[in-house]
């Protein structure tokens, strides 16, 4: 950790571990082993706020941090300006074949370092500001002259918005649909049309007639708003926008024709970011190795493959950070210790008793608490982070923390029970209903 580090992100980050879960900010304060990653990701973003646009996937199994790798990543691409979201992939809430679903989660996900999601709504009134301002600074409309202030931004809206418009019209028309009723006062419909601008379904006939725009947003139209989406960003002060696709593996699992459909929109997505469709995107997906290298995956479409494409046969210590699929190393003991030593030292920073933090729960108990939680995942160091750090915060920190007379040496026995475990840890631990580990 670099800097001093606020209490309340501390305590944010601890209340995710507490729970299980990955933070949803403030990984850089305990991240191991991405060091090999910053330059080339800060790189990939400088390219994106030049108005370029970059990609990779993520490969690596479970556990070994691949969304841990993507929220991590979102904080830089923040700090740096960037809007970001993070979008499930799933075979019921979120198909990849449907651009149109990525897209409305993308809105519903949509966050900036001043706003969490659904930054949309502020981020296009961030916008219009931007506009008025524009048209102000050019001295050639009055300020109260509200009808020349409001026809001179629509101009501008339209010039800016000249590309996007000539593939999808909708999206200009219901911008200009939206400032009219803000500046009527007509909040319904404003808000109707902002929905509607993210891909909402069921928008009010009325509000979308106020805007001349039809039906909702289709599978087609979705590229363009997001084309739209970039330029809006882009004027308001964002340069570019970091979009993970996560868990994209579950297109494995999907019906054939399903599958096809869903490998043929990402080589579809990589080929328009390739041709320069997309200014300031920053896409990200992750995935199993199985499916970037199986039948059922991407191998099943050769163009996908062939694009990512990606020689893994040397030695992991020499692969290229700059490669378009990013193999994650995974844990081994020494690194999901010092995982846990980096939270223990992040949670003493809010502790009501920071000393008996580091001096009863020190390095040596770290590493037998890893130790432990591994052997009972069957020796899978990559699936245990999750639990072992559950268990670390929650079990051990707490108590020490909260009870004078408590050793964890002495009064906790590691327990880990089917309940508390997800089904890939279940699987690990052999399917154990009640698992009780002595740690002498």
């Amino acid at each position: 950790m670099t800097g001093p580090v606020s209490e309340a992100r501390r305590r944010e980050v601890v209340a995710a571990l507490r729970r299980g879960t990955v933070p949803q900010a403030g990984l850089d304060l305990f991240a191991v082993g991405l060091d090999r990653f910053v330059t080339a990701m800060d790189e990939d973003l400088a390219t994106a706020s030049k108005g370029g646009a970059a990609f990779h996937a993520v490969r690596g199994e479970y556990g070994s941090g691949k969304t841990f790798f993507a929220r991590w990543l979102a904080e830089r691409a923040k700090r740096s300006g960037h809007a970001t979201a993070e979008v499930q992939i799933s075979e019921t809430e979120t198909p990849l074949h449907r651009l149109e679903t990525v897209y409305r989660r993308l809105t519903e996900r949509l966050t900036t370092a001043t706003h969490r999601p659904s930054a949309l709504g502020p981020v296009v009134d961030s916008w219009f500001y931007t506009l008025e301002e524009e048209v102000l600074d050019a001295g050639e409309v009055a300020e109260d002259d509200r009808d020349a202030l409001s026809e001179a931004v629509d101009a501008l809206l339209e010039q800016r918005l000249a590309e996007v418009a000539r593939t999808t019209p909708a999206f200009a028309a219901a911008l200009r649909g939206y400032r009219r009723a803000r500046v009527e006062g007509d909040a319904a419909t404003a808000e109707a049309l902002i929905a509607w601008l993210g891909g909402q379904k069921s928008v009010a006939t009325s509000a979308r007639r106020a805007a001349g725009v039809r039906g909702d947003l289709d599978h087609f139209a979705a590229l363009g708003f997001l084309q739209g989406l970039l330029t809006v960003l882009r004027d308001c002060g964002h340069p570019g926008l970091l979009l993970v696709l996560d868990e994209i593996e579950t297109l494995q699992r999907v019906r054939t024709d399903v599958r096809e459909k869903g490998l043929n929109a990402l080589r579809q997505l990589l080929d328009e970011i390739d041709a320069g469709r997309f200014p300031g995107l920053f896409l990200v997906i992750t995935g199993t190795p199985a499916f970037f290298d199986g039948q059922q995956g991407v191998q099943r479409l050769a163009p996908l493959a062939q694009r990512l494409a990606t020689d893994f046969t040397t030695d992991a210590r020499f692969d290229s950070p700059r490669a378009v699929q990013l193999r994650l190393p995974g844990f081994d003991l020494d690194r999901l210790t010092e995982l846990g030593s980096a939270v223990r030292d992040l949670y003493a920073g809010v502790a009501r008793h920071p000393d008996r933090i580091g001096s009863i729960v020190d390095d040596a108990y770290v590493a037998k608490l890893a130790a432990a939680v591994t052997g009972g995942l069957g020796g899978r160091v990559g699936v245990a982070p999750r639990i072992f750090l559950r268990k670390l915060v929650a079990d051990v920190l707490d108590r020490v923390d909260e009870y004078p007379e408590f050793d964890p040496r002495v009064h906790y026995a590691l327990t880990m029970t089917s309940a508390e475990l997800t089904e890939v840890e279940r699987n690990a631990a052999a399917g154990a209903d009640d698992i009780e580990l002595d740690m002498p």
